[in-house]
């Protein structure tokens, strides 16, 4: 097989292994030296200058080398795959048979690290993944004869390496090292899954571009609350003392109010700093002791006026020192109790005084009386008295009389009995009666039963001169009924 090999060009210009890879024996152009295990390695002849042919290609050859020809004998020669290697600036052009990035950086010998980020063809690939294989060319264009070999050829893989970046991070003074592929400090330290908080300080700032050997200072900032008015204030600061973070929050205090811990206590993660308002309030209490009403006849006015004079309720003050700790009173202190307002009762007066005084009817007669009494006028007669005819007082009055028009039932505390009175529309009548249902303000007007007038509304009755004595005289009515307005 190696003469064949060699008689059709396949062993001139190039170095082939065949596939079981063994011991290694140099050809000349168009020989092919015996290998152990029939493994032959065919190395290109030097061209006419004596100068190698390039690139270097090794050649799968199945069957090997020393095998006999015999008639339709399947012969297999690959080719390594070809790559166009971009790192650090540098375009490489190598041929290999390898099967990961990273067994074909060691081969062709391009230094690289795991964290170096490679592209197979524009495409992110990991230096552990399987590389794909390159597409074949045809060359169909291609004039002249020559072997099918000849017209064809493998478009080489481009594999781009971008370096990664080590920066050097002191956290609190603790050194460690990330390697990044990002362009700023913010987006390698995100990379690198290292949380950054608003309170903290990062020197070189996050907007920095990375560059080799980039130092990074963090210093974190130290998480605290601060529970103040009912409102939780969770927040994170480069301060030390417990009064810088309240002027930080921007939460003030005065007076009374208490923090806790105090204000020149030092910091330290996790904190919980409380402030108490605390303050302190004067309350009144008033002690309210009630008045008495109390009604005085006054002979200089007139009957049926009234005249009030307000009273005042007794006042004990009381004066307390309050102590208030969040809004809760916690403590009460008296300091003092005097008689702030002296009781002072009510003064209802009412006129005792009596004169004359006239009205004329509607028929011009002239009739003087004492008082005049707003009152509801109802009307009745023997036979609607609510009295069985068969009693022995049947059609008699209260004071004996015998029932007739002219006779009205009133409250007697109101109308003393035997008062003549005038109601417009009724005349004259005498207070004989009195009745079950006539109280206060009501008056009953009398008819015989043949006459027997139907009333029901409010009238003013005239108490005729004279007036009775003041022993039977009610100075204030009671306003029952109440007459609607």
């Amino acid at each position: 097989m190696g003469a064949v090999l060699s008689d059709v060009g396949l062993l001139l210009g190039a170095e082939a292994v065949v596939e079981e890879g063994a011991a290694e024996v140099t050809f000349a152009p168009s020989t092919a030296s015996q290998t152990q295990n029939g493994v032959g390695r065919v190395v290109a002849a030097a061209g006419e200058s004596g100068v190698p042919a390039a690139p270097e290609e090794r050649l799968r050859i199945s069957p090997n080398l020393e095998a006999r020809v015999t008639e339709g004998l399947r012969v297999s020669v690959e080719r390594p795959q070809p790559f166009r290697i971009l790192a650090d600036g540098r375009e490489t052009r190598h041929a290999s048979w390898a099967e990961s990035p990273a067994e074909l950086f060691a081969e062709a010998g391009i230094p690289f690290s795991p964290r170096d980020q490679i592209l197979i063809n524009g495409e992110l690939a990991g230096w552990d993944d399987p590389l794909p294989q390159a597409a074949i060319i045809a060359e169909e264009n291609r004039t002249g004869g020559g072997a099918v070999w000849e017209l064809t050829e493998r478009d080489p893989l481009r594999i781009e390496v971008n370096r990664s970046i080590r920066l050097t991070v002191y956290e609190d003074s603790i050194p460690y090292t990330i390697h990044t592929l990002s362009e700023t400090v913010g987006e390698a330290l995100r990379e690198a899954e290292i949380t950054i908080y608003l309170g903290d300080n990062v020197q070189p700032s996050l907007g920095t571009p990375v560059s080799a050997g980039l130092r990074v200072l963090i210093q974190r900032s130290t998480p605290v609350s601060l529970l103040a008015d009912g409102v939780l204030y969770k927040t994170r600061t480069q301060s030390n003392l417990v009064g810088d973070v309240l002027t930080e929050v921007g939460v003030g205090f005065s007076g009374l109010d208490e923090v806790y811990p105090p204000l020149d206590a030092e910091l330290y993660p996790d904190m919980q700093i409380q402030i108490v308002r605390v303050r302190e309030e004067i309350e009144f209490v008033d002690d309210i002791a009630p008045f008495d009403t109390v009604w005085e006849g006054d002979r200089d006015l007139l009957i049926d006026t009234l005249e009030e004079r307000p009273g005042a309720y007794g006042i004990t003050r009381e004066r307390y020192r309050v102590l208030f700790r969040d809004g809760e009173e916690v403590a009460r202190t008296l300091e003092d109790v005097w008689e702030a307002q002296e009781p002072r009762d009510r003064v209802r007066v009412y006129g005792q005084k009596i004169v004359p005084r006239t009205f004329f009817d509607d028929t011009g007669q002239e009739f003087t009386y004492w008082r005049v009494i707003r009152m509801r006028a109802t009307s009745y007669s023997a036979a609607t008295a609510g009295v069985s005819p068969s009693v022995p007082w049947y059609g008699y009055t209260r004071t004996g009389d015998r029932m007739r028009k002219g006779v009205v039932a009133v409250d007697p505390a109101v109308v003393p009995l035997r008062t003549r009175v005038y109601v417009s529309g009724y005349g004259i009548g005498d207070a004989l009666d009195t009745g079950g249902n006539i109280r206060n303000r009501r008056i009953d007007l009398g008819y015989d039963d043949h006459n027997l007038v139907l009333w029901s509304r409010w009238v003013d009755v005239y108490l005729l001169w004279p007036p009775p004595p003041e022993s039977d005289i009610l100075w204030v009515i009671p306003l029952s009924p109440i007459e609607p307005r």
